[in-house]
Formats: structure tokens, C-alpha cells, sequence
């Protein structure tokens, strides 16, 4: 089984309004272009070419979703649950209505995540920066009250980082806030070089974006990272993260569990984030890839998905399929042929879906393609 898949991307309001249209080299549309959902998920399954969505196909039986993500603007801080949490909570939800706003929880899987970057830069808060360096940030800005407060807070004994983040996002500490929004955009305008510099920049421009949002702050614990093309980020369950701004590749387990945690204003509820929130401090690894030649892999410690970048040249690329795959196309002329003897050719931002009955394929033509599957 060889079929074609595309999807109309979805408006949130953070999508770009470029970075899909310019990948695919067509016009904007004028509106934000957030994601392109390839799957089966019953919020948004692919259109099928020959007739239909994918999860008539499938019957919703995919363990991952793969997507095209255009950042222009900052996506709500966010966490999402072990697959243990996300069972209790759908349990514990189970009086609600799917689409009740007082959900947290839409389903009963986990969701760990990869991101890949197309874009040359691509911007993201990704895990909770060790609090001895956030006070050195801190040191580099000017004080006043909520920076004093802050400051205070983090020095303190236990799970500090959870306290402060509870204290933030309570509701009880708008002036301090306020009082740390101002010092960090002051500091990103200064002049003078300094380790943090970069990162205050990022800080104020998310600042510009949501002001006054106590997520501003929560952003400035967190570590900003930047992925050049090509390299990528796994997200695990219970880490804090947001991406910023480009354009990626992203594939992560079929679900639609998120609990947020500010830049947002959709309900954020505090003491389910706390619950389930992994408060570890630490650097997240930029995954650059593993592998020479065409292929190169990025490893994942999780069994609902593997993803690999091809890279054509014009030779073709020979490929054993193992369970339901995708093939998305993202430069170039992508074909691919299955050795059953079905062949489809692939525009820019486009996907073809590989039956399990096909024992392999081949990818031919000049360009770049994303390979996912479930993992091992």
C-alpha cells in the first residue's frame, strides 16, 4: 500500500505566516500557518489523495504523528504526562466531555517528542536551566523588588525550582512579575557583551509578545536553545518546554496531552502542572544525527516512533520498511517506489504513507526527505 497524504495546516495563533508557504514555494495566505498534521489522530487525520482520511485506512491504530511546525511567534510553555500520569488522568476525567475546557487530559498515552530544524535558526526554552546559573543570569540584570524576591525564592531549601514555578503561576505575584519583565528588557538593550546576553534578548522579545504574563518569567528559568538545520531535540515527558520561532520537523507519540504553563490564555492549571512536572535541572542535548551517507538518524529512548533524514543526490536510496511509515517530502523532487511496484511522487510539504504489507522502498530524485516509523 502506497498512498498519498497532504493536510490543510492549522491556524494557531503562533504559526507563521511565511515559513510553510516559503517551504512549499507558494504564495501566503495572509493568516498563520501553525502545523501540518501527517497521521491518524481524530483531531486532524491526513487527507488521502485516492479517497478519504488516513485513520479510515488505518482504523486510528498509528503510534505516532508526524508534523510540518512554523513557529512566528512563541507557543505556550508546556509539559506533557508519562503514559502512566496521562491513564490516571483520563481516568480521573472520565465524567467529562472530550471537548470540556476543565480537561486536561484528551486521551490515555504519553506524548515524548523530537523536533528536527529546516529552518537555518530555530529558538526553544527546552528544560530547567540549574539554579545556580540563573542566578548568575540574575546578577547581570539590574534589582529591584521582584528580581530581590526572586532571588530569594531560589536560594531557598527543597524543590526549589517547583516552589517558584507554583509561586509564579499562582496568581499572587503580578508586581514581582512585573518588577522582573522590566529589569530583564532593560538588560537585553544594554550594550556591553555578557554570557546571558542572547538568552535576555530571547526573554524580552517573549516578553513583547505576551506582556505582563507571569510565563515570562518561568521562560527566564529555562534553557534557550538554538538548533541550526539539521539538528534536533527529544522532549521527554515531564520537561518544560516552548519553541520560540522556525520551522521543524516534529514527530511524537499519537496523543494531545498538554498541561501548560503560561504564554498563553488558555487555562492553566497549577497544581496538575506541579504533579506532573519534572523539576530535574539540566542542559537538554542537541541531537545532531547519527550515521554517514544518505541517512542520518536521530535515537530516541522511547518505542513509539523512530525518525531519519534522507538525503538525495540523485542516487537512489533503498530503505526496508518495518510496520506503517511515512515518507515527507521537505526540498526538492522526492519519488518513492515500493518494491510492490507502486511509485508516487512527492511535492514539497507532502507525505506518502507505506502499508505495512510493503516489505521496502526506494527514494529517488534530488532533495530531502523525513522518514518516520514506529520505533523499536
Amino acid at each position: 500500500m502506497l498512498l498519498r497524504l497532504s493536510n490543510t495546516p492549522r491556524d494557531y495563533a503562533w504559526g507563521s505566516d511565511t515559513l510553510l508557504a516559503g517551504l512549499e514555494g507558494r504564495t501566503p495566505t495572509g493568516a498563520p500557518e501553525a502545523e501540518v498534521w501527517f497521521g491518524d489522530h481524530p483531531a486532524d487525520p491526513s487527507d488521502v489523495a485516492e479517497d478519504g482520511t488516513l485513520d479510515q485506512v488505518t482504523g486510528g491504530s498509528l503510534p505516532y504523528l508526524l508534523k510540518l511546525l512554523a513557529a512566528g511567534r512563541p507557543l505556550s510553555i508546556q509539559v506533557h504526562p508519562t503514559i502512566e500520569q496521562a491513564r490516571a488522568g483520563w481516568e480521573r476525567e472520565s465524567g467529562l466531555a472530550i471537548d470540556d475546557p476543565q480537561r486536561n487530559y484528551r486521551d490515555d498515552n504519553h506524548k515524548p517528542e523530537l523536533l528536527v530544524a529546516l529552518s537555518e535558526r530555530f529558538e526553544s526554552l527546552s528544560g530547567l536551566r540549574p539554579v545556580a546559573e540563573t542566578l548568575e543570569l540574575l546578577d547581570g540584570i539590574d534589582d529591584n523588588a521582584g528580581v530581590t524576591r526572586l532571588r530569594e525564592r531560589l536560594r531557598g531549601d527543597g524543590d526549589v525550582l517547583r516552589e517558584v514555578i507554583g509561586w509564579l503561576l499562582g496568581g499572587h505575584a503580578q508586581r514581582e512579575v512585573d518588577d522582573i519583565i522590566s529589569a530583564v528588557k532593560v538588560a537585553a538593550v544594554r550594550q556591553e557583551p555578557g554570557e546571558w546576553d542572547v538568552t535576555l534578548r530571547a526573554i524580552a522579545g517573549v516578553a513583547e509578545t505576551y506582556p505582563g504574563d507571569p510565563g515570562v518569567v518561568v521562560a527566564l528559568l529555562m534553557n534557550h536553545v538554538v538548533l541550526e538545520r539539521g539538528e534536533g531535540v527529544f522532549l521527554r515527558a515531564g520537561l518544560l518546554h516552548a519553541y520560540l520561532s522556525g520551522l521543524g520537523v516534529e514527530i511524537m507519540a499519537a496523543s494531545d496531552n498538554v498541561l501548560r504553563g503560561g504564554l498563553t490564555p488558555k487555562r492553566i492549571d497549577v497544581p496538575e502542572l506541579l504533579a506532573i512536572l519534572d523539576t530535574t535541572p539540566g542542559a537538554v542535548p542537541v541531537l545532531r544525527g547519527t550515521g554517514d551517507g544518505a541517512v542520518t538518524s536521530y535515537p530516541v529512548p522511547v518505542p513509539d516512533f523512530a525518525l531519519d533524514r534522507i538525503e538525495l543526490t540523485g542516487q537512489p536510496v533503498a530503505l526496508p520498511v518495518s510496520g506503517p511509515t511515512m515518507v515527507l517530502a521537505t526540498s526538492g523532487a522526492v519519488t518513492v517506489a515500493a518494491l510492490s511496484g507502486a511509485r508516487l511522487s512527492l511535492a514539497v510539504g507532502t507525505a506518502a504513507f507505506v502499508g505495512a504489507d510493503e516489505e521496502g522502498i526506494t527514494l529517488s530524485g534530488t532533495g530531502e526527505a523525513f522518514l518516520a516509523r514506529p520505533g523499536v
